[in-house]
């Protein structure tokens, strides 16, 4: 059969309707109407709400695992800042507590070098300043180590003060340090002076009295001194310059079958606790030595002639 007498129609079977470019055509048409009507006239707004009504259920359960996740991971993202966040809080709390303790050290050294430097006005003695190391190892005694010896010039039996007074006297001297007996030790005594009566006495190192004290011997019963008395050293020894403050009568036993009274002494420096010193030269080596007489001319037998 010849190509021309073919039938080139579909049969209806396979007819489809319009054609592509008119579906097209209408399409395009009713979108931009419903377009511009929604924009005008807003007549798709029920439309939308109806359909959002609808897939909002849907929306819930889909989106709501996703809250719970982020939910979750804000809230151990939040506990991990807050612990930091503590952590820092507390470092900076040690902190300002280590520098508030370090201020009020500094505050107490600071008043105590003060009072130091005020009683050293006082004194005409030369002194210098040292600063005590450590304790002593012997149990049996009461002496520091202060950080000035020999090279510095320290000599053996010169006095040591701090900001309240006698603290004690230097007993030896090595090439960088020194060796300070204070004045509770038992084998130490100081020349004293009451400054309410003028009486003079010695005090005595006695550290099992009253946990660590002095006691003023060898004064009789009823000699006057009472509680609260001050006593300074007198200056007779030359040693301690005279007005150095020592201690304070803090207890006096009067017994009727002893002819002397039991004084017990509080001392005034700061013997447990003090840190920073001076170091005074002793009275001794700064009175001029006295003059040696010239010796007289001999008297021989031409003197007598003449």
């Amino acid at each position: 059969m010849p190509l021309g007498t073919l039938d080139r129609t579909p049969p209806p079977f396979f007819r489809q309707g319009p054609s592509a470019l008119s579906k097209l055509t209408v399409f395009s048409a009713l979108a931009l109407f419903l377009m511009v009507a929604d924009v005008r006239f807003s007549v798709t707004q029920p439309v939308r709400s109806l359909i959002a009504n609808m897939l909002y259920p849907a929306q819930w359960l889909v989106m709501e695992p996703i809250g719970w996740v982020r939910s979750a991971s804000g809230y151990f993202q939040s506990l991990q800042a807050s612990r930091q966040q503590e952590e820092q809080a507390r470092q900076q709390l040690n902190s300002q507590s280590q520098r508030a303790s370090q201020v009020e050290q500094l505050t107490l050294e600071n008043t105590r070098l003060r009072r130091l430097l005020d009683l050293r006005e006082r004194i005409a003695t030369p002194a210098q300043a040292a600063q005590v190391l450590y304790d002593a190892a012997d149990s049996f005694s009461r002496k520091v180590i202060i950080d000035k010896g020999m090279v510095n010039g320290v000599a053996a039996g010169s006095p040591v003060i701090d900001e309240a007074g006698v603290l004690g006297q230097v007993t030896r001297v090595y090439t960088s340090v020194s060796e300070v007996t204070l004045v509770i030790d038992r084998d130490q005594a100081i020349p004293v002076l009451n400054t309410r009566t003028g009486a003079r006495g010695v005090a005595f190192g006695d550290p099992a009295a009253h946990g660590g004290g002095l006691e003023l011997r060898y004064m009789g019963a009823n000699s006057d001194v009472q509680v609260g008395d001050i006593l300074t050293t007198s200056g007779v020894d030359g040693v301690y310059p005279p007005g150095l403050p020592v201690a304070r009568v803090d207890k006096v036993d009067r017994r009727s079958d002893s002819a002397f009274a039991r004084i017990y002494l509080h001392p005034l420096a700061l013997v447990a606790s003090t840190a920073h010193v001076m170091v005074l030269k002793p009275v001794a080596t700064q009175i001029a030595a006295r003059p040696v007489p010239e010796p007289a001319p001999p008297v021989g037998r031409k003197a007598v002639l003449k």
